[in-house]
């Protein structure tokens, strides 16, 4: 008979709990705890790894209030069970207790905490530190930082415990400027010292080299040209010119890039540089320029652009020599060369000569944008005279050659149109289809939705929808950064990650697509929403083939579109827009184009804030709603004062939010005219009809805005387009 095993109960117990994931650590041995503790810190870097799209409560209280989010974090925190919640909210209470200088309490939080959040252990220890520093255990706090720094000598955590402990003794300031120049707190230690002592060049090109976005950096590589000039290496100057060309400031870009080592692209800089100097620069000196860089570095891609730039600056029969050499040397650069060659060739009499090129252009370069931009044209002509049919066939093909082209949405609605015209239904039907499959973000698949039937609202009517939002309860998973980058960020610790990230950047006068991503994040969260709404856009003019690459494969994502069409001021804009009746997301989208989301910005007309108000109709808006002291730079006056007049916009023209909106920008008046005199019956041909290129632009933009707003954030069309992408 078999004797029971003493130990098989206690075993069997632990055996329970830890298939419960509620472990008592009193009844554990430190052997079988520190098992425990390993196993939960891999799951927790699984959780972090694969599951980033798993639900997760902290990250949804990323934005909200610290004071509002206290009890909800206390109880996550509270749990028994060792999970990636649980370190998320013990890490955020942390960091909102030290913002209240509470030291005590934040290190109750901090309490082990490395040990089961694994990728924040060199934050956590700086958060210690500082916990024990406010904690008057300056000691423990200064010992703490020494212990990040030696375990974690390259991390860029141990760049801002350098800085704190610098505090104590500066020798520490002297290994941050040695070993982190590139940190945002180091680089507040290098002025500070240059404010001292401002003859000390190697700590200006620091700043010219790591801090070249800085609007401060612009005086320093003034001061190093200007008084450091002989002591500078072709590579302190470059250095030196990229950092102007980065800040636009191309002139003394180009006189920097002189000196610096010869390469196509800085060649091309010199010319360009110069050519844009606003005043006094002198065309053969830029010429000479360009035709450096031509003879120097003749098989360059940079050389494809000097010869465009020098066929702009010469008369016709020199301009066709350099688009010549164009077509000859860089296939790539053809069409577009052979499409200007052309209409030189018709300046100088060459009916024949040009209609051969063009016949070139179009059988040779099929798929081209150039090729794209002349059928477009002749489409646009047989239209003018009314003929449909010679407009179809011009255009037809554009949208199967050239379906990448700018112009392709909008040939391929026109296509539809003109097919219902000829009657030839099937065909505009298939046509609007296209354009929403293939073109769905444009203003012309909002067009062809309307086409198609579906409830997208139209014109007529668009004012009074109220489409379902929904939006994303936490953030984006930035594609570019460090893991600890990436976790600040998602967690909302937004001054943490913007220095990080920053400093992870480095030198680099050129981001990737996305790093250049992943920066705009940045700057939305920090409401510079016009710099970061346009960094995302830029993305797209990448040149190198891998960056192209990487943004296709970007633009693919949610969050690339949700950061393009973010919705900063939603609470402000869904209140105003119910009280006058308005479509909030049409709201939101005349806001977009009108600042960017800028709630200070101000026209050179003088236009100002969130919804552009100017100052007179501002007062006259002020007047009918018995608004006597208000702000046209608040949010929240700025939408009310913007709301009633686009309300009184609609109620010029019977709810028609095409003249409505074209009336914000133009002003009534202007609008009453051209209803006047082109046909509103057909609103398409109205748009085109506005002889105003700013509303014109201005009616497709908003409503290209609202249509993607919608294909973004509500659920019915964002399915349905979904279906015809499959």
């Amino acid at each position: 008979m078999l004797k029971p095993l003493k130990n098989k109960r206690p075993l069997l117990i632990l055996s329970s709990l830890a298939l419960l994931g509620s472990i008592s650590t009193v009844a554990l041995t430190p052997k079988v705890l520190e098992w425990f503790e390993t196993r939960q810190q891999a799951k927790i870097e699984t959780a972090l790894e694969e599951d980033i799209n798993q639900p997760s409560l902290v990250l949804t209280l990323a934005e909200v209030p610290e004071k509002q989010r206290r009890e909800q974090l206390e109880a996550i925190a509270a749990s028994k069970n060792l999970s990636l919640e649980r370190s998320r909210a013990r890490y955020l209470l942390a960091s909102d207790l030290l913002k209240e200088y509470e030291g005590g309490p934040a290190l109750r939080q901090l309490e082990r905490l490395e040990k089961e959040y694994p990728p924040m252990k060199p934050y956590i220890l700086l958060k210690r530190g500082r916990g024990y520093e406010l904690s008057n255990e300056t000691d423990l706090a200064q010992a703490t930082w020494k212990e990040l720094i030696e375990t974690y000598p390259d991390s860029l955590a141990s760049a801002k415990a350098l800085y704190k402990l610098g505090n104590y003794d500066p020798s520490y300031w002297d290994q941050g400027i040695e070993r982190f120049p590139q940190h945002p707190n180091i680089q507040a230690v290098i002025r500070q010292r240059l404010k001292e002592n401002p003859k000390q060049p190697q700590l200006l090109l620091l700043l010219a080299k790591y801090a070249a976005n800085d609007p401060q950096s612009n005086p320093i590589r003034d001061r190093l040209v200007n008084q450091y000039a002989a002591q500078l290496t072709p590579e302190d100057w470059q250095i030196i010119a990229d950092g102007y060309w980065i800040v636009n400031d191309y002139y003394k870009a180009a006189i920097a890039y002189q000196k610096a080592p010869k390469t196509p692209q800085n060649y091309y800089r010199i010319a360009r540089g110069q050519q844009l100097q606003p005043r006094g620069n002198n065309r053969e000196t830029v010429i000479a320029a360009y035709r450096q860089l031509m003879f120097g570095f003749p098989e360059a891609e940079e050389t494809a652009l000097a010869l465009k730039r020098l066929a702009q600056l010469s008369p016709p029969q020199t301009a066709i020599t350099y688009l010549d050499e164009i077509i000859k040397k860089f296939p790539e650069q053809a069409p577009d060369a052979l499409l200007e060659k052309a209409k030189l060739l018709d300046k100088l009499n060459g009916g024949a000569e040009a209609a051969a090129v063009r016949q070139n252009l179009l059988s040779e370069y099929a798929n081209s944008d150039a090729t794209a931009k002349y059928r477009w044209q002749m489409a646009q002509q047989a239209a003018e005279k009314g003929d449909a049919l010679e407009a179809w066939t011009w255009a037809q093909p554009i949208t199967t050659n050239n379906s990448d082209s700018s112009i392709a949405p909008k040939a391929g609605f026109w296509v539809g149109k003109w097919a219902q015209k000829l009657g030839r239904i099937q065909d505009s039907q298939s046509a609007f289809q296209h354009v929403v499959a293939r073109h769905p973000q444009s203003y012309y698949a909002w067009r062809s939705a309307v086409q198609l039937g579906w409830n997208v609202g139209n014109f007529n009517n668009i004012r009074q929808m109220l489409p379902q939002v929904n939006k994303p309860t936490s953030r984006p998973l930035p594609p570019a950064g460090s893991p600890m980058f990436k976790e600040l960020y998602r967690l909302g610790e937004d001054q943490d990650a913007i220095t990080l990230f920053q400093a992870e950047i480095g030198y680099k006068p050129t981001l990737t697509v996305n790093e250049g991503f992943t920066d705009a994040l940045l700057k939305l969260v920090q409401g510079k929403n016009l710099q970061g709404i346009n960094q995302v856009w830029f993305l797209q003019k990448k040149d190198d083939p891998e960056q192209q690459k990487e943004w296709q494969e970007l633009r693919k994502t949610d969050k690339y579109w949700q950061t393009l069409f973010p919705f900063p001021f939603y609470d402000p804009i869904t209140e105003w827009s119910d009280r006058r009746k308005l479509n909030p997301l049409l709201v939101t989208s005349l806001m977009r184009q009108e600042s960017r989301f800028e709630p200070e910005i101000k026209s050179p007309v003088g236009a100002t804030g969130l919804m552009q108000v100017m100052p007179a109709t501002g007062e006259w808006v002020a007047n009918k709603i018995s608004l006597e002291d208000y702000s046209l730079t608040d949010p929240d006056d700025n939408i009310n004062l913007g709301t009633w007049y686009l309300n009184y916009t609609h109620s010029k023209y019977s709810n028609n939010s095409l003249l409505a909106i074209a009336s914000y920008n133009a002003g009534p008046g202007n609008v009453s005219k051209w209803v006047r005199r082109y046909q509103v019956s057909d609103p398409d041909l109205f748009v085109e009809k506005i002889p105003f290129r700013e509303t014109k632009g201005y009616v497709e933009t908003v409503f290209g805005n609202y249509w993607n707003y919608l294909r973004i954030y509500n659920p019915e069309i964002s399915q349905l387009l979904e279906r015809y992408n499959k």
